[in-house]
């Protein structure tokens, strides 16, 4: 028998010559025998290792055997360990205190062998089989607390797997309804068979309540105004969670507070049961209500209950619920402060559409005014200067509404490039074309640098004018009267490389990475000497990036001037324009004399329009509202009508519609003015049957092409 499997047999006696008789006896048994002289060495072996038996002489020198059994029993781990006495003398009173010691045989010198093997072998074998009970013993406890373990590992996996889960469905969305949509799905039936969430209303209570349940293995839901059709230990729940922003768990429901007390007492039910009415047909055992509460606001509460499955809400499923409803009120939350952020830019949007239609509706009779002053007294030098003055300005007030439009269109997405060829001298001369005039007023020297090679682009004309002429613009605000400003393009690799120097006031260091941004100006000073409302160079960026560019800012510092460059990527094929079969451009066709109508609520901006027509040879009447419009159009049957779109109380659109369903009009060309210049005010021009939309100010040079293709198309026989 291997020595690790030998069980220990503690011999003491002071005399040698019996330690060996003893050792000779047992050792037949093939155990582990321990022999030791006196009951202080008998101590320190039992402090060491455990023994199945222990034969114990009665009479030693300094520790006799009756008082070694007795330290021997007064501690815990060897209080049982069985102990057998061994003497020559045969005294009652010796025995009568061995055996109230704890000893388990009294055995008298000369030993029998076989007696004594025999007694030593019941208890070895006792032993051997208590250790092995002790040992199966530990193996279940072990194993026990492996599965415990291995279900608290699978619990807590199981658990963050659903969190996970959780947090990703949660935040797939930023939709107010899609999030409670999702937070149902999660809880029912992953967590209860029963899930209600009711929100806070307008007022600080509970108002919109949404259920969620398993019906034939299909997720079932409905939607109730207010929590009053739940069973009445729900809503008593729900009140004090409003309350108290703590969770509370409802481990049963009696028959009183179940659906159909509910029914009952409140006249209406969410019980399918109940006829009318939709909703989980099953009872409620034990529910658990939570708070939806984020940043100390509560959104409402969460209630998940269980019925219809039998199973019980453990601790760990409480848990579980509590983070689930953390996590939902933080995409709630979310949700609904991107809902407020869609509303405000909504609001902005509108607000800016409309506050472009206020500002450009003045700026129209001022336009046709000026025009008129040029046509009645060309050749008076101050008039012409103060005609000069005014149509700058009135450009200056266009140039920022329409940069106002641009931002909130390029931010929202809205905005579309009309992608063709385009060659950078082109857009060059383009944005010089609309820049000279305020540089000119200024009287700055400009120095031009055309490429020295056709450079090709792919982008959008006007974008490209309008990126080259903000930065003009831009450089002619900042430079000083008589200044210098250097226009260069070239080519640098694939890309196409315009600069635009000054020898302005320049820019701080510490403003040049945040010159892009939106509202940032150099010049802050009270007098605003500049003017401009700091949105220019974040247009550039935008619209340079739309075209898959970049632009920089490089500046020595204050009154060191400063230079922008534009990088635009190069074409890769340049597809050349097919001329015309005389080599040049067809010109317009004159606008031939015509009967026009004008239709504006806007008095001056009606007549001063209706002037300058008539001074252009038409013959035009007038109407200030959308019926006298109608009215008029019939009685005269026009050319061509101009209608303003913002008309009080009947719009230009119920206008338009009106007259296109007169036989009369119904061919007649029309063409929307108005100060609203968005994509969706285009669009609805077009569905309400116009022709045209121009946006006010009215640019009068750009009108006989108009008139002129109108009436050609008007005109044109149907194919």
């Amino acid at each position: 028998m291997p020595t690790a499997d030998k069980v220990n047999i503690l011999v003491v006696d002071d005399l040698a010559e019996k330690l060996l008789v003893y050792r000779t006896i047992l050792e037949e048994l093939n155990e582990n025998i321990v022999a030791v002289q006196s009951g202080r060495e008998a101590l320190r072996q039992l402090l060491e290792q455990d023994f199945a038996v222990i034969l114990l002489d009665v009479n030693m020198p300094d520790i006799d055997g009756l008082e070694t059994a007795a330290l021997i029993r007064q501690r815990r781990r060897t209080e049982h360990t069985p102990i057998i006495f061994v003497t020559a003398f045969a005294d009652e009173i010796h025995a009568s205190r061995a055996y109230s010691l704890g000893a388990v045989d009294f055995i008298l010198t000369p030993v029998v062998p076989e007696i004594l093997r025999t007694k030593v072998r019941v208890f070895v074998d006792l032993f051997r089989k208590t250790e092995q009970v002790k040992r199966q013993a530990e193996e279940r406890i072990l194993l026990a607390q492996e599965q415990a373990a291995r279900a608290a590992a699978e619990e807590v996996s199981r658990r963050a797997t659903f969190l996970a889960e959780a947090s990703t469905a949660l935040s797939s969305s930023l939709d107010y309804q899609a999030t409670l949509h999702r937070l149902m799905e999660l809880a029912v039936p992953a967590l209860s068979d029963l899930s209600v969430i009711s929100q806070v209303d307008e007022h600080g209570g509970l108002g919109p309540t949404n259920l969620a349940w398993v019906h034939d293995q299909r997720l079932s839901t409905h939607t109730a105004k207010d929590p009053h059709g739940l069973p009445r230990a729900l809503q008593g729940a729900f009140e004090r969670v409003m309350t108290e922003g703590k969770a509370e768990y409802l481990p049963t429901f009696v028959a009183v507070d179940n659906w159909e007390a509910a029914s009952l007492e409140n006249g209406r039910s969410i019980c399918s049961t109940h006829a009318g009415a939709t909703g989980p047909d099953f009872s409620l055992q034990s529910a658990v209500v939570l708070p939806l509460q984020v940043r100390g606001r509560m959104l409402g509460v969460l209630a998940l209950a269980v019925g219809l499955s039998g199973r019980r809400f453990e601790s760990t499923d409480l848990a579980l619920a509590g983070e689930l409803a953390q996590r939902a009120a933080i995409a709630l939350d979310n949700a609904r402060l991107y809902h407020d952020i869609q509303e405000a830019d909504r609001r902005k949007n509108e607000f800016l559409a409309m506050l472009a239609h206020e500002l450009r509706n003045p700026l129209a009779p001022i336009r046709s005014a000026v025009q008129i002053m040029g046509i009645v007294s060309p050749d008076l030098p101050d008039l012409r200067w103060a005609r000069n003055v005014i149509e700058r300005q009135v450009q200056h007030m266009v140039r920022l509404v329409d940069d106002l439009l641009d931002l909130s269109r390029i931010t929202r997405g809205k905005i579309k490039l009309q992608i063709e060829m385009v060659n950078v001298a082109t857009v060059m001369e383009r944005a010089l074309e609309t820049c000279r005039p305020v540089m000119d007023a200024r009287h700055h020297e400009l120095m031009v640098a055309y490429p020295s090679e056709p450079l090709w682009v792919q982008g959008d004309a006007a974008r490209l004018a309008q990126i080259l002429g903000n930065l003009l613009n831009n450089a002619a605000k900042y430079t000083e009267d008589r200044g210098q400003i250097w226009l260069t393009a070239a080519r640098e690799g694939n890309e196409a490389v315009l600069r635009v120097r000054d020898s302005g006031i320049g820019i701080p260091p510490e403003m040049l990475s945040h010159i892009f941004d939106l509202f940032t100006q150099v010049d802050r000073s009270l007098d605003r000497s500049q003017g401009g409302l700091g949105i220019g160079l974040t247009l550039v960026r935008r619209l340079v990036e739309l075209h898959q560019g970049s632009v920089q800012v490089v500046s020595a510092g204050p009154n060191q001037g400063s230079e922008f460059i534009v990088h635009l990527p190069l074409a890769q094929r340049v597809q050349p324009r097919e001329p015309s079969a005389n080599g040049k451009h067809n010109a317009p066709t004159p606008c031939p004399s015509c009967r026009i109508l004008v239709v504006d609520d806007n008095v001056d901006a009606a007549n001063s329009l209706a002037k300058l027509l008539q001074m252009s040879g038409h013959e035009v009447k007038v109407a200030y509202d959308g019926p006298t419009g109608i009215q008029t159009a019939k009685a005269m049957v026009p050319d061509l009508i101009l209608l303003d779109i913002g008309l009080p109380g009947m719009d230009g659109f119920d206008v338009a519609r009106h007259l296109r369903g007169e036989p009369a009009l119904k061919n007649v060309p029309l063409v929307a003015v108005s100060g609203y210049a968005r994509e969706e005010d285009r669009l609805r021009s077009q569905q309400a049957g116009f022709n045209s939309h121009l946006v006010k100010p009215l640019d009068p040079q750009i009108l006989p092409a108009l008139f002129t293709a109108l009436l050609e198309r008007r005109d044109a026989p149907a194919l």
